[in-house]
């Protein structure tokens, strides 16, 4: 049965002659107000350049007239129902992180569980930033949830699979990173492609979750 949108409020603040920023207040409603902007964006009800959703926020940019939006924004009604599910990315990854034997003590299991409880969840990209090809994944129960490393790497190989607070991510790139390393993605490459449409593997919306190899 689906639930009939409520009213959730939505702040827009000024960014740029031509833009929007959408202060959603939690990541939920954040995600669903993306959603309904793509949608509107998508029938041609909204012209806009870019939409880029934020961890609780959405920047609409490339707007005529930013101003209407604004004043149609605070009663507009938001789902926050889940979307409905298409396609799933599988990434394959050996767990074989440097933080490993860390994040199994934080959870009080074995190395070999972390990597049964890590690749049994379903993720979901909530949005993209950090890098190229970064995408904040949630969907870690909150009883997985850990730290960041008290001090972070200068440099993180790329494809390595990361977690801190309800996130899960890979580096499509060699980067400086404060997140505890558990495993590695078999074939990184597939994160970022400049020559692909889109050139993210990973876009927000996107179901992901990762097989472990055995090696």
């Amino acid at each position: 049965m689906s639930t009939r949108p409520t009213t959730h409020p939505l702040r827009p603040l000024p960014a740029g002659p031509r833009g929007i920023l959408i202060d959603c207040g939690t990541t939920a409603v954040a995600r669903a107000c993306y959603r309904s902007l793509q949608a509107r964006r998508m029938s041609g009800l909204l012209e806009a350049a870019d939409l880029v959703p934020g961890a609780t926020t959405v920047l609409v940019d490339g707007i005529d007239e930013p101003e209407l939006l604004a004043a149609e924004l605070p009663g507009w009604p938001i789902s926050v129902e889940p979307e409905v599910a298409g396609e799933t990315v599988e990434i394959p990854v050996c767990y074989d992180g440097p933080d490993l034997e860390t994040v199994a003590k934080a959870w009080g299991v074995s190395a070999e569980e972390v990597a049964d409880i890590h690749s049994s969840v379903e993720y979901e990209a909530a949005f993209c930033g950090f890098s190229p090809g970064f995408a904040y994944l949630e969907g870690l129960p909150e009883e997985f949830h850990v730290p960041r490393r008290d001090e972070p790497r200068t440099s993180v190989p790329a494809g390595s699979v990361a977690i801190a607070g309800p996130y899960t991510g890979v580096y499509p790139r060699s980067s400086p990173g404060g997140w505890q390393l558990i495993a590695t993605m078999t074939n990184p490459g597939r994160l970022w492609n400049e020559h692909r449409e889109p050139a993210a593997l990973l876009v927000p919306g996107t179901k992901v979750r990762f097989a472990a190899v055995r090696v």
